[in-house]
């Protein structure tokens, strides 16, 4: 009895053991599968994943000397089972599992109609803002879909404003940064150099071919002759899809099924980044860490600042003065894209609506190439960020005598910037000053007729699908 009782006590803490082994093992597994995912395809990690996690218990398990145990006595769940890892949503795909159908298309469709848009934006910071298209919503003619996109100018404060880090949190970042970049010298110091010594160039070409970003796809692609029968299969399957009833009871499976791996993945998602977070803050928040990193552990000044090379602020230099140059460079064409950059900026937003009425009358007055247009706003931005009022009041130089030809190009700008709806006090008066510089007696900010051309939004969708 005693004997049975030591043996049923070494169990159970062996028992322990292996769970607790267990656990670690899938913490390091998925931490490793965080890590990858950075530099590798995410198909390729799951793929290494599941493959090494049936390739390893196969081998530990030896079922050569125990064919028992590869064999099942309930096939029907183990093939359920693996049918339900292949579910996907019919309609929005595997997008659907991770947000809701509706979101997912709205987002999409905006921003594949809006990519020139996003492409022409000057540079900087900005929010996407998507408003639901009401009656109430002016010109809804310029929009595309049941939503209106709206891309509004931020600044670093406002990321800031969201709950930014601490400075116990920089000195983490910081503490982080400093052992990354003294494993990076002691690898170049002791490793590099051996790692040099054994690699010949066939070996660094070889592996050069196999790196997992350039392997994944000639893998797909028809390099691989394993892959000459899938265009077949794929027509086929095209030929013979079917759609199903609404009330079929598979769909109503999958829904179920689909809800439940939502609910699974945020929490296990919930739970990962919670404890990755934890172990990143418990071991770079060490004050002997930092200590030892060259942090001040009671530090409060900021510790991450942009590098400032002389190099750079020369050349900064010499482009701020070419630029500069060419202010009073320019026609027409170049005098309408400043001042509806000029009344734009004031408004601290580009809205679609704005940049379809330049796309349809970017078309009817000779359709420019949208590749010259975007050079020529990011110039004329420039020219305003550098000298705001030389820019302006180069203006008039750049316009023709002909006061018609002014009035036009004034009546072009207020087409545009009224797309988006009434005019602020603060437009009214950007726009008052643009109408001084062009020559023209502004009697009233009246929104005009936006139909300049028939619409060209479907064209537009045509090449973003």
């Amino acid at each position: 009895m005693p004997h049975d009782a030591s043996h049923e006590r070494v169990s159970r803490l062996t028992g322990i053991a292996l769970m607790c082994g267990a656990v670690a093992c899938f913490a390091m597994l998925d931490t490793t599968a965080k890590y990858l995912n950075l530099y590798m395809s995410t198909l390729q990690v799951v793929w290494a994943r599941y493959t090494g996690a049936f390739l390893f218990p196969f081998i530990v398990s030896n079922p050569w000397t125990r064919p028992g145990l590869t064999r099942t006595n309930r096939p029907a769940l183990q093939i359920a089972r693996s049918v339900l890892l292949y579910t996907v949503h019919p309609s929005v795909g595997h997008l659907g599992i991770f947000v809701s159908g509706g979101v997912a298309k709205k987002e999409h469709g905006e921003f594949s109609s809006n990519i020139d848009l996003i492409d022409t934006l000057p540079p900087g910071l900005y929010e996407a803002v998507f408003e639901a298209k009401t009656e109430d919503t002016a010109n809804p003619d310029l929009t595309t879909g049941q939503w209106v996109m709206r891309c509004e100018a931020r600044t670093l404060d406002d990321i800031r404003a969201l709950g930014g880090n601490d400075a116990a949190d920089e000195r983490c970042f910081a503490t982080a940064a400093r052992v990354s970049q003294t494993n990076l010298a002691l690898y170049r110091t002791f490793a590099q150099p051996i790692v040099r010594a054994l690699v010949n160039p066939q070996l660094a070409e070889w592996t050069h071919q196999l790196h997992p970003l350039r392997l994944q796809y000639e893998l797909f692609s028809n390099a691989n002759p394993m892959m000459a029968p899938i265009a077949t299969m794929a027509e086929q399957a095209r030929k013979n899809r079917r759609p199903v009833a609404a009330d079929n009871p598979f769909v109503a499976m999958q829904e179920n099924a689909s809800r439940q791996i939502v609910a699974a993945l945020d929490a296990w998602r919930q739970a990962s980044e919670t404890f990755a977070e934890r172990c990143f803050f418990m071991v770079y928040g060490s004050p002997t860490l930092q200590a030892a990193a060259g942090i001040d552990p009671a530090g409060t000044r900021p510790l991450r600042k942009a590098a400032k090379s002389p190099l750079h602020r020369e050349l900064l230099q010499k482009r701020i003065d070419d630029l500069k140059s060419r202010i009073p460079v320019g026609g027409p064409r170049e005098a309408i894209i400043r001042a509806l950059l000029y009344v734009g900026t004031g408004r601290a937003a580009v809205d679609e609506r704005g940049f379809e009425a330049v796309r349809r009358i970017r078309r009817a007055y000779g359709d420019m190439p949208l590749s010259v247009f975007k050079a020529l706003v990011r110039e004329q931005f420039y020219l305003l960020l550098i000298d705001t009022e030389a820019a302006l009041a180069a203006l008039p130089s750049m316009l023709p005598a002909d006061a018609d030809t002014r009035r036009k190009a004034y009546e072009l700008i207020k087409q545009i910037m009224s797309a988006r709806g009434e005019f602020s006090a603060e437009d009214k008066e950007r726009m008052l000053r643009i109408a001084r510089a062009f020559g023209v007696e502004e009697a009233s900010t009246t929104v005009p007729n936006l139909t300049v051309v028939p619409s060209t939004r479907k064209e537009a969708e045509a090449k973003a699908s």
